[in-house]
Parts: C-alpha cells; sequence; structure tokens
C-alpha cells in the first residue's frame, strides 16, 4: 500500500508543472537534425519532352533555429538550414536517372503558441512565411550526353508554412525538440541547352521533420 501510494504521489509530482519554462522575453536555441521530404508535383517538361518529368529527393542535414518569446505562450521561430538535393528524371526522361542537383536554402518564420509553457512537455503549433533560395544548380553528365551541355536555373519561392512540435526538459536548462513542418515551395526549372529552352514546373511542399536538443537563456 505504502509503495503504491508513493508512486502514485510521484506521477503526480511529475504531472505537475515546477518552474516557468518559457516566459516572456527568454530565447530558446535548438539544434535539430532534419529530413526534407519533398511531396512535389511536377508538370511536362515542355517544349520539347511533353511525356518527361522530374522528382526530386531527400535529404538529411542539420539545422538550427532561434526562438523569441513575445509572451508565456507566444513565440517567434526563425529557422536556418541549407539542403541538397538531387534531381531525377521521370517519365519519357525516366532512363537518364540524376540530371541535376541543387542547394536550397528555405529560412523560415512562423508564430508559435505554446500550450504549456510552465510543464516539463510542452507542445506547440505555429503558422509563417517561407523564402526559399535555389543555388549552385548543376546538371549532370546523363543530361548532357542526352541532349547537349544544358544550365539549370530553379526560381525562388515564396509561400506560407505550418509546424508542430513539442519540447521536453532534460534539464532546467537544457531540453529534448521534436518539429515537423509543411512549407509551400513553388519553383520553375529552365533548362538552357545551347539556346534551346525547356522549362518545368514543380511543387515540392516538402514535409521537415526535425528532432534535436536545445537550450533555454
Amino acid at each position: 500500500m505504502r509503495k503504491t501510494t508513493l508512486a502514485g504521489l510521484a506521477i503526480c509530482a511529475a504531472m505537475q508543472p515546477t518552474t516557468v519554462a518559457a516566459e516572456a522575453g527568454d530565447w530558446l536555441i535548438r539544434a535539430r537534425a532534419i529530413m526534407i521530404a519533398p511531396n512535389e508535383d511536377a508538370g511536362p517538361v515542355s517544349p520539347t519532352f511533353p511525356g518527361g518529368s522530374v522528382s526530386v529527393d531527400n535529404a538529411i542535414m542539420p539545422e538550427i533555429d532561434f526562438t523569441y518569446f513575445i509572451t508565456n505562450h507566444i513565440g517567434a521561430e526563425l529557422i536556418l538550414a541549407t539542403t541538397n538535393h538531387d534531381i531525377s528524371g521521370e517519365g519519357d526522361l525516366v532512363g537518364l536517372g540524376e540530371i541535376a542537383d541543387t542547394w536550397v536554402l528555405p529560412p523560415t518564420l512562423t508564430l508559435q503558441y505554446h500550450f504549456l509553457p510552465e510543464n516539463n512537455i510542452r507542445p506547440y503549433v505555429g503558422a509563417g512565411i517561407n523564402w526559399t533560395i535555389f543555388y549552385g544548380e548543376d546538371s549532370k553528365d546523363s543530361l548532357n550526353d542526352a541532349i547537349g551541355q544544358t544550365s539549370v536555373d530553379l526560381d525562388n519561392s515564396f509561400g506560407w508554412a505550418l509546424q508542430a512540435g513539442v519540447d521536453i526538459d532534460v534539464t532546467d536548462t537544457f531540453f529534448f525538440n521534436a518539429d515537423i513542418k509543411y512549407i509551400d515551395i513553388d519553383t520553375t526549372a529552365t533548362l538552357n541547352t545551347g539556346g534551346a529552352i525547356n522549362t518545368v514546373d514543380v511543387d515540392l511542399d516538402p514535409f521537415v521533420f526535425g528532432i534535436g536538443f536545445g537550450v533555454r537563456f
């Protein structure tokens, strides 16, 4: 009976708020490993390859983000990361395999609502905006050998973002974080082969899965 009572008290104590884990004026810095998983919808490579299209692979990279608490419940988060993605041919171009690659820099700013700022386990949701910059685009030998030396350029994108996550205390200062985002990213890829231009519209719309640790100060 005594053991049962003590166990019950321990569970109740763990569920109770301790000190304020995050309050107005606090900063959180998180370091996460993220997987960018494009949920792409690509059109034809026009006008030369109407039966061809493209796909974009996943990427795993480190990411850092900063959150500032405006109130105990409201925080603003800025995430910074850059990832490299291979682009492969689909449809009539599937035999070419990987045809290009690009670096992606998608700074994203969200406004978050933290449901239980005084608890050891603190879920949150957020919504905001994203500006995606494509750089370092390169064509692969498979594409150049098939149609001639080709340069690739992807338009930058402005869109919206949604997120949900949770912070779980490890100590008074350090915490574990898990986070998922959905980001609206649309681009047009332009292929220039000796002055002959082909374009393909791609809605990337990736899910971004992240896990890591953070510090509060």
